[in-house]
């Protein structure tokens, strides 16, 4: 029977969360990949615990999916959902306060008995009233009772059965939002088919189980339809920013004839990016797994004079361990790109949890006068910009780079629009493959005039013959020196290649008017939610614009100019105000208001627009 209630939504954002093992990672991922597919615009929000394994049932272990899609470009994964799919009482308990008023809830009535309920920490058998949200459209679906029922004749122990009942939810969500099951279908069959058919049949079987219950039982009063966004031409994929991050790299290594090395330790939340690039022997890339952070550094550094384009990655507590290393990589002027997937801190902090709280660290968190490159990407997709950029800076300039990302955008994903590499530029490091006839010896740190770039010379190319170490070097021949007035020139030196990078990059934008009310100033991760506040408040009729920062040591030409149209300005970041007092230190004629924000989340679009009504009233 045809479903004839469907009522078109403009965008819609779904929530979907569980104990650790029910796969809403897969579920959430099912389903963004599928309206992706329709053409939708999507953005995601993987919500992990920080626990390896916490007690089954409890709010601790669990796991959430964000999935906001629509028929636009969607910048954000939403700030509140309209449908929650709970697969037990925890779950139910620990998103509540991310509903929508009148929310949908889905939610495993088989979990629903007194045991269970216990376990999440409620008081009352009755988890709703205590939560207040008795009133909202609340569907309660045996799930698990229904995938026992669907796989009754088949061969599988109970636990294998118990583990499809994601597969049921995803049916239902599919059906609701009338969405093909042709993808996660195909998806299931490729992932399991050759090695376990019967765990695909299976899994399509409660798949079809689900959709079939919803539409046979009218388990919704409504369906929804979201149309296509209108979107750029081209093709697409969904992409998340560990992937990208790491096909820009190779990208860049593709541009610059360089082969890529990348030398890491595995950490929470970059490990994705070795990962990526280990799959990719195929395209010359060299990946080591190290034994430790300083080991991942140092390899690096060793692959990038021996001629390779070479990345490390890591985050926060491991961008600590390099530094050292990162001494020895500007001292030596070698390029190399370190990627930190920011997450909270200090120390182990929220591993899973995002946070922009190591940008001073990236900036001078090295002993000694130790000026490095900072770029700063700000959306899943643009990972692969930034990185492509990062590699093109660092090797055409010879100096090492620190690519920020965190982990809202590093595990978020993005449709992006395959890009044709012949519309990316060149990369011409300044590799010198014979002594000139003017030099009786090579000078490893003779400069060009423009980038101050030293020459990069392969080792065991005949007649460059060169030593370099983390000693200070004579600027003209290379030798070692402690001569006192050679170290402050070569301390100048390297802070003025650092500086003249500016000029290779493109100049501070604004969005939206040059002058007005109120600046929003952010960087990085945070640019969705900022871009989503202003653009709101501009159809409004506030005066209001927002400067966001990709790059941030140096900082672009043309800031100054655009700080001097506002009346004011207020930076917004996920952490206590590093980025502002870096301002107040480059720019200290202008007067910064703060909004921060620390609590291993990223902002909401409705938090943002209350704050920035409250500064254009005062």
């Amino acid at each position: 029977m045809e479903n004839k209630n469907i009522t078109e939504r403009d965008d819609v954002v779904i929530r979907f969360s569980g104990d650790s093992g029910d796969g809403m990672q897969l579920t959430g991922t099912l389903f963004s990949d599928t309206a992706a597919l329709a053409g939708n615009g999507i953005s995601t929000f993987p919500d992990y615990p920080a626990e390896i394994r916490a007690p089954q049932g409890t709010v601790a272990g669990v796991s959430g999916f964000q999935v906001h899609f629509g028929d636009h470009q969607v910048k954000t994964p939403g700030d509140y959902c309209d449908v929650l799919v709970t697969m037990n009482p925890a779950a139910l308990k620990a998103n509540v306060c991310w509903l929508k008023k009148g929310a949908t809830i889905i939610i495993d009535g088989d979990t629903l008995d007194e045991k269970s309920v216990a376990r999440a920490g409620f008081k009352t058998n009755d988890p709703f009233t205590e939560l207040g949200i008795q009133d909202y459209n609340i569907i309660i679906a045996d799930i698990t009772t229904m995938t026992k029922e669907a796989l009754k004749d088949f061969d599988m122990d109970a636990k294998s059965v118990v583990k499809c009942k994601n597969m049921f939810a995803l049916g239902m969500c599919l059906f609701m939002f009338n969405k093909s099951l042709e993808h996660a279908t195909e998806y299931i069959n490729n992932k399991f088919g050759k090695k376990n058919p019967m765990v695909a049949e299976a899994n399509v079987v409660v798949l079809k189980a689900g959709y079939n219950y919803a539409h046979n039982t009218h388990a919704f009063a409504n369906t929804y339809d979201v149309q296509p966004a209108d979107l750029p031409k081209g093709r697409y994929r969904s992409i998340n920013g560990n992937q990208a991050t790491a096909w820009g790299f190779i990208a860049a290594s593709e541009k610059s004839g360089r082969p890529l090395y990348c030398g890491s330790y595995p950490i929470t939340p970059a490990t994705v990016i070795l990962e990526e690039l280990a799959k990719r022997k195929d395209l010359g890339v060299t990946t080591v797994q190290c034994e430790d952070e300083i080991a991942g550094i140092c390899t690096s550094i060793g692959a990038a004079y021996g001629g390779h384009f070479a990345v490390t990655t890591t985050s926060g507590p491991g961008l600590s361990l390099k530094s050292e290393a990162m001494g020895l990589a500007v001292m030596t002027e070698l390029p190399l790109v370190v990627v930190d997937v920011q997450r909270g801190g200090p120390s182990t902090g929220l591993p899973t949890k995002p946070e922009q709280g190591d940008l001073l660290q990236a900036l001078w968190g090295r002993n000694g006068e130790c000026p490095m490159v900072v770029l700063a990407a700000s959306s899943p997709s643009d990972c692969f910009d930034y990185a492509f950029m990062a590699g093109k800076i660092a090797m055409e300039h010879m100096t090492p780079v620190i690519l920020l990302s965190d982990g809202f955008i590093a595990n978020g994903s993005q449709p992006w629009k395959i890009p044709s590499m012949k519309d990316y530029p060149e990369i011409h490091p300044p590799i010198i493959t014979k002594l000139p006839e003017d030099e009786k010896s090579f000078r490893p740190y003779k400069r060009d005039e423009e980038r101050l770039a030293r020459r990069w010379a392969i080792p065991g190319t005949p007649g460059l013959e060169h030593r370099i170490g983390g000693l200070e070097k004579d600027s003209k021949t290379g030798a070692l020196s402690h001569d006192p007035k050679n170290h402050q020139e070569m301390v100048n030196l390297r802070a003025e290649k650092v500086a003249r990078v500016a000029n290779y990059i493109p100049a501070q934008k604004v969005e939206g008017d040059n002058e007005g009310d109120l600046l929003v100033v952010g960087w990085g991760g945070t640019r969705g939610h900022l871009e989503s506040a202003v653009t709101e408040m501009r159809a409004a009729g506030k005066k209001i614009s927002l400067c966001h920062f990709n790059y941030i040591n140096p900082l672009p030409h043309g800031v100054r100019e655009i700080f001097a149209g506002f009346k004011k300005i207020v930076v917004c970041e996920l952490n206590e105000g590093q980025f502002a007092n870096y301002l107040r230190m480059s720019f200290p004629e202008f007067r910064y208001e703060q909004y921060n924000k620390v609590q291993g989340r990223p902002f909401t679009k409705e938090e943002l627009v209350e704050k920035f009504n409250e500064l254009l009233e005062k």
